[in-house]
């Protein structure tokens, strides 16, 4: 059986220079990725290769260094032919599907636009391609593993239609599961106005922002800095969770936030936005301490004149 991979080939923007290493992608039908300041880790031990990281990024947190020995060492030595990659164009666009038929190689000098030296041969498939989901459906990473179920919702669905996120999460209420998921996007483009200016949406020393902030335990929802108290928020919608999953996921989330990106005193705190009275979740939230709820309205209405 094989595997699915998401790889974006460069960061979006600027969108011309996205263009430029795209189009050699495409022609050649490869797909590449950074690091070259690495050397030639094809054949590197992961030991090695984490210790070649570690040399390159000595102030980045551990989290990070990992996430990117990972990302590499899968590129060379995970993938295989026959796996099936999505080429992603930023984290809303789905660039092409291919399928793989060689494992990477490592070359210096290949693409004249950008020094990049890891290549995966990709035969890429006339359709999809340049499909736009107008929210965010990918994980941060560079590249990202996901499963059967997700990869065909990403080429035949919505991409929002995944009965299970990256955890293994259930849904009660898959209705409300896709209204939240175009939420989340509402309430980012518009959070100093939703929040009056008390929260700002955090973003990394990478520059990595807080809209479903990766980690090695899954994705944040919203991931927020309180400037009145300098602590972090972490902001999770409920999307037709069950109550209990709900509390234990954002338990977990706030625990890791500690442990990896907190300061030190620094207070981390947790922030539920869900539709309507919940009961359950309000019992289950009254015994634990810093974590808020708030409850969000939608208003839509026909009429027959504007």
């Amino acid at each position: 059986m094989p595997r699915y991979w998401v790889i974006a080939p460069i960061d979006s923007q600027p969108a011309d220079f996205f263009e430029k290493v795209w189009r050699f992608d495409i022609e050649k039908e490869v797909i590449s990725i950074g690091w070259s300041q690495f050397g030639d880790v094809s054949g590197m031990s992961r030991d090695e290769l984490a210790k070649v990281v570690a040399h390159h990024y000595p102030e980045k947190p551990q989290q990070t260094k990992g996430l990117i020995t990972n990302m590499v060492w899968s590129f060379c030595h995970k993938i295989e032919p026959g796996d099936v990659v999505i080429a992603r164009r930023g984290r809303k666009i789905l660039a092409a599907v291919g399928t793989v038929r060689e494992k990477a190689f490592y070359k210096a000098g290949k693409n004249p636009d950008v020094d990049h030296r890891l290549f995966l041969p990709v035969t890429w498939h006339q359709e999809p391609r340049d499909k736009d989901f107008g929210a965010v459906v990918f994980p941060m990473p560079t590249l990202a593993e996901i499963d059967e179920t997700q990869y065909q919702s990403l080429v035949e669905g919505s991409g929002l239609e995944v009965a299970k996120s990256e955890d293994g999460e259930t849904y009660e209420n898959q209705a409300e599961f896709v209204l939240e998921k175009y939420l989340e996007e509402f309430i980012v483009s518009n959070f100093s106005g939703i929040f009056k200016g008390e929260l700002e949406v955090y973003v990394d020393e990478d520059g990595n922002t807080g809209q479903q902030y990766t980690t090695d335990i899954g994705s944040i929802d919203i991931l927020a800095e309180d400037r009145r108290n300098n602590s972090l928020v972490v902001i999770e919608l409920k999307k037709g969770r069950p109550s209990d999953q709900v509390v234990g996921q954002i338990m977990r989330y706030m625990g890791w936030v500690k442990k990896n990106l907190a300061l030190e005193d620094q207070k981390v705190r947790g922030l539920v936005i869900c539709r309507g009275e919940d009961q359950r979740l309000s019992y289950a939230l009254e015994m634990v301490d810093h974590v808020d709820i708030r409850y969000y309205k939608v208003s839509f209405s026909l009429t027959e004149r504007p």
